[in-house]
């Protein structure tokens, strides 16, 4: 019997990794006959697998989705990496459920691979509010059904309708591309501030997302951009830094080695203050900057920085601000 049970969890192992199998190619790969691999299809069955029989010259079986979920087969690699993954699922504000869900999977664990697991402590730093699983499975379920959703915004609760395109994870938040029906327009709305209501609209037919790509286009929108991937605002400079001290802390920009103690980094930001600021947070000496509206952007600032010392030392006298 140990030996049947072996080969049945083989056979549905088999089934997993691709969409239909050859009866033939079974028994082959389960040094069986297709007697046998008929009747063994029959117990997965029994046990709520729901393994439908492909017809045609080269007749097989093809593993089906479910209504419930039944027993799940992973080798050692995918135990490992879901339970990992499940760790970090925090960073992404679903905790709670993420915490449920390991411990049921760490429990049927074998020994080895729950030692393997205990090993790895890794850890994600939630970035946002935590949000309700339940609630991204059912902007999922309206983005696949195509059907539009109302809901509560912010914390002025506004009431917003929108055809829901895409739900996806940036930095830790969860967040809604959508066609916003009362704006006219794409949006990109934080999951955690949505309240839903129910039942969703009616359906819609899908909008392209501007480019194409809506990966893209979430990176452009936190840009401040509209239109292409990429900062409104660029600009370089050549700084009294090395390199090596500059490159890690560059963020998106690049940085170019122009020899002992100095570098080239071009940056970018929402405006030329803003890419101003960045540079300034390497307190190094700035040889040369450009375009020019980066140039008048320093001038901004510097003029700003000093109208604070001096408001500052006319409230408190001079002898506070010696060195």
């Amino acid at each position: 019997m140990t030996g049947t049970s072996s080969r049945v969890l083989t056979l549905l192992s088999l089934l997993q990794t691709r969409r239909d199998w050859p009866g033939g190619l079974l028994a082959e790969r389960l040094a069986v006959s297709e007697r046998t691999v008929r009747r063994d299809v029959d117990r997965l069955r029994g046990l709520g697998y729901r393994v439908s029989a492909v017809k045609g010259p080269y007749g097989g079986y093809r593993l089906e989705a479910g209504s419930d979920l039944p027993p799940l087969l992973f080798d050692d690699e995918q135990a490992v990496a879901l339970a990992i993954a499940l760790r970090t699922a925090a960073g992404a504000g679903i905790e709670e459920s993420a915490a449920r869900a390991l411990a049921t999977v760490r429990q049927v664990l074998p020994a080895r691979l729950r030692r393997r697991v205990d090993a790895v402590q890794v850890g994600a730093v939630p970035q946002g509010d935590p949000v309700d699983a339940a609630v991204i499975a059912e902007l999922g379920a309206a983005v696949q059904a195509r059907e539009e959703v109302g809901f509560r915004y912010g914390v002025k609760e506004e009431r917003r309708r929108a055809q829901p395109h895409h739900v996806l994870v940036r930095q830790g938040r969860w967040y809604l591309v959508a066609w916003d029906l009362d704006r006219e327009d794409w949006r990109v709305f934080r999951v955690d501030r949505m309240a839903l209501r129910t039942p969703n609209g009616p359906r819609f037919t899908p909008r392209e997302v501007p480019g194409g790509d809506v990966h893209a286009f979430v990176r452009a929108r936190f840009k401040g951009s509209d239109g292409p991937d990429a900062w409104p605002c660029t600009g370089s400079v050549v700084l009294a830094a090395p390199a090596g001290a500059v490159a890690p802390f560059a963020g998106e920009g690049t940085v170019e080695d122009l020899g002992p103690g100095r570098c080239r980094l071009t940056t970018g930001a929402w405006s030329w203050p803003a890419v101003a600021a960045s540079v300034a947070r390497f307190d190094a000496d700035i040889e040369a900057a450009r375009p020019v509206e980066l140039v008048a952007a320093f001038a901004r600032l510097a003029g700003r920085f000093a109208a604070v010392g001096d408001s500052q030392r006319s409230a408190e006298g001079p002898e506070r601000f010696r060195a």
